[in-house]
């Protein structure tokens, strides 16, 4: 294996690598959820049907489950930047798409490209943060991982909505200020050193991502409560803005934009809050929060009432972000170093599954019945498996 022109300790020698590393993974997240306040101008310009909105969000979940499998292991091998620099690439290349589309086939490649861009961050950049946090400052690590990934998918529709809602060319302009961003992200990274030694002969054949022996005890209830949750946060994006319009009657691009981003901010909110609470607490109280919001949200749902849903998704928010930030942090502190990146990988492709698959099968349900009784039963199953997690890690304990 080769050796760095540094050591570790120089690149954990400083805040200003950290906090670059943190603001390139913030900014690549917000173009993966930019789109969502965009949405109904595309159903309204292209005639495209809910179930067709589902189908693009899913092809974003599919770039990034495929990237996770192909990469999930590069980043222990050739380092991060790499990995991390064509994410950035990718984001680029994916709003240029966005900006100049004039149809369904445009979305869906620039969806493709974005969740690569994801795929290739989610992973990678949560261990770029952690190895760069600044020496004794290793809480710091994992809750700004966490946070600016919720905080990146949180910011990304409340900025497209305010921009569509209140600039010219709505379908245009987040584009622009994205790329932008993308821009400054990737300047800004150019300063970062390396964390990882290159492999003298990397193996970057496509490798199932597997799971440490160190691992498997506390992994399955931290990906049990994360599909639970994360099937929420897909439910947000891709259907939650045709419910607020249809039967809410609410067609504001702005609050589709703050609805949506309101869950992953709650969800950064939770993870802060998750560091001040005792160690063993945080994952079972997650599951209870969540499960508790996810009903509220159910409730909310069925009295088709924004006063009903903006409390649940508070509290959904808060449980997702304790149980996230919980089991990410036990799932990367217990991999060996070697493999933390595939872990890590393996964890977020649990992850990006329950993002993607349940949110499809609720466009194909759609067609069938009302979103009305599809959206309230797809709340409560995510409630079930969030209260399934709790039972394993009681039965853990």
């Amino acid at each position: 294996m080769t050796t760095l022109d540094h050591s570790p300790d120089q690149a954990r020698s400083g805040w200003w690598p950290f906090a670059a590393a943190a603001f390139a993974f913030l900014v690549a997240m917000m173009g993966t959820t930019l789109p969502t306040p965009i949405y109904a101008l595309y159903e309204q310009q292209f005639h495209l049907s809910q179930f067709m909105i589902t189908v693009i969000y899913a092809v974003y979940a599919a770039g990034v489950i495929g990237a996770l499998l192909l990469t999930g292991t590069w980043s222990d091998q050739i380092g991060r930047k790499p990995l991390l620099f064509a994410g950035l690439a990718l984001s680029l290349v994916s709003g240029i798409c966005f900006a100049l589309s004039g149809g369904l086939w445009g979305i869906l490649l620039a969806r493709v490209l974005s969740g690569l861009s994801a795929g290739l961050f989610a992973s990678t950049a949560t261990a770029a943060v952690m190895d760069l946090v600044p020496e004794g400052q290793e809480r710091a690590g994992i809750l700004t991982a966490t946070g600016v990934n919720m905080g990146g998918l949180g910011l990304g529709p409340l900025v497209a909505g305010a921009v569509v809602q209140y600039l010219p060319d709505p379908m245009l302009t987040p584009y622009l200020v994205h790329i932008a961003l993308v821009i400054l992200a990737g300047l800004a990274f150019l300063t970062v050193p390396e964390t990882v030694a290159r492999a003298d002969h990397p193996d970057l054949a496509p490798q199932r991502p597997t799971l440490p022996s160190e691992v498997a005890g506390v992994f399955l209830p931290a990906a049990l409560v994360a599909i639970a949750g994360f099937m929420v946060t897909g439910f947000y994006s891709a259907v939650v803005p045709s419910f607020l319009a249809d039967p809410m009657g609410y067609h504001s691009h702005f609050l589709v934009g703050f609805v949506a981003g309101f869950l992953f901010l709650a969800s950064t909110a939770g993870q802060i809050l998750a560091d001040t609470l005792p160690g063993r607490s945080h994952l079972k109280l997650g599951c209870v929060v969540l499960t508790l919001g996810v009903l509220v949200i159910a409730a909310g749902l069925w009295a088709e009432t924004l006063w009903g849903l903006l409390p649940g998704t508070l509290i959904a928010g808060l449980g997702h972000g304790l149980a996230f930030r919980s089991g990410l942090g036990a799932v990367g502190s217990a991999a060996p170093e070697a493999r933390r990146g595939s872990t890590i990988a393996l964890y977020f492709t649990i992850s990006y599954l329950a993002i993607s698959v349940p949110v499809v099968l609720v466009g194909l349900a759609g067609l069938l019945w009302a979103l009305k009784p599809v959206s309230i039963a797809f709340a409560l199953l995510s409630a079930l498996l969030s209260l399934l997690a709790l039972w394993r890690i009681r039965g853990r304990d």
